[in-house]
């Protein structure tokens, strides 16, 4: 506990947080540290970016193009938002 700190929120977020955290059978603190630990950073998300077209340049004998690659991203932003949609 030696690295420790703190983070305001409203009371409404944290009495949220309380419930969400109750529900799982878990803490605030291992809520939010289970949600910063599962969710990628930016650099994060591009070195897996970097990392997929090496992948597919190794197996294709070439790299996807830039338009390719924006349709895909299209199409996965699009297939993300429509999930978010139906769990709502």
């Amino acid at each position: 506990m030696a690295d420790e700190t703190s983070i305001k929120v409203s009371a409404a977020t944290r009495d949220r947080l309380a419930a969400l955290a109750a529900e799982q059978g878990t803490t605030i603190r291992n809520l939010v540290e289970e949600l910063a630990e599962g969710r990628p950073t930016l650099a994060e998300y591009e070195e897996r970016a970097m990392q997929a077209r090496a992948e597919l340049a190794s197996v294709l004998g070439t790299a996807p193009r830039a338009d390719a690659e924006a349709k895909a991203r299209s199409l996965l932003e699009r297939l993300g938002a429509s999930q978010d949609s139906a769990a709502a």
